[in-house]
């Protein structure tokens, strides 16, 4: 990366306070993949960089350094900030977590950027929830370079079918199973019409999303390691919903 950066294109992904004032924070950035930044005195009251340091804003943010870890030299908004309650603010969320933990640092990842403001938006918008976050895994799988291949199975080679049953097997694919076998019941099978409904984004079937959502996690996990991924225990804690938007606004 560059020692020194002009007005990038950037959303924040995740903030922390650091030393007495400051921010440390790890940016998102159209043409550097994650970046890790500090802002100095950004948590004082009449910091210029306060307001606009939130996640889900579009940003132009200036750094400069030389090291791992930049330095905010500017901020500026790009366009209005986006604004997501209830469950969709914890799908934004969890999505700005998986980014934190699965792409690595400096790492252009363009095309993943668009894959991500698309799903900010329909976030924003009346969008189904399953739809945004199991389309914005598999973009983020298949920048990483392990699409998953939704066409045919990794063993023969043969069309995906409704008849039969596959086993995924991660970073592979998906070896089709005999149509009476024992182990259907497998956390890590799929009945083909599940994996059929996934390719066509179609969840109007209960079982497809969590079939879906399922398989995903199996296909992330990988890549995310022991690291584990807290915003997913908020879709299971609405109480907690004041206290997230309450942080989140800070």
């Amino acid at each position: 990366m560059e020692n020194r950066v002009m007005l990038q294109p950037a959303y924040v992904l995740h903030k922390q306070p650091f030393q007495n004032t400051s921010l440390l924070i790890d940016f998102f950035c159209v043409d550097y993949g994650r970046v890790r930044a500090v802002a100095k005195g950004a948590r004082r009251e009449k910091s210029k960089y306060r307001a606009l340091l939130q996640v889900f804003h579009p940003l132009l943010v200036s750094l400069s350094g030389r090291g791992d870890v930049k330095t905010v030299t500017a901020v500026e908004s790009s366009v209005c900030a986006i604004h997501l309650q209830g469950e969709r603010l914890f799908s934004g969320l969890y999505v700005n977590e998986l980014l934190t933990k699965v792409i690595l640092a400096n790492v252009e990842h363009s095309p993943l950027y668009k894959s991500y403001q698309d799903a900010l938006l329909q976030l924003q918008g009346e969008e189904d929830l399953n739809k945004v976050l199991r389309h914005f895994e598999l973009a983020l799988l298949a920048n990483l370079g392990y699409a998953l291949n939704l066409e045919e199975d990794c063993v023969l080679h043969l069309p995906l079918s409704r008849e039969y049953h596959y086993r995924f097997i991660a970073d592979r694919g998906f070896e089709r199973l005999a149509r009476a076998s024992e182990s259907q019941e497998l956390h890590n099978v799929f009945a083909g019409e599940q994996l059929l409904s996934l390719r066509n984004m179609s969840f109007k079937d209960h079982s497809v999303s969590n079939a879906a959502k399922r398989l995903l996690r199996l296909a992330l996990q990988p890549h995310i390691g022991d690291k584990p991924i807290h915003s997913r225990n908020l879709f299971a804690q609405k109480q907690s919903l004041d206290l997230v938007e309450k942080q989140v606004a800070k």
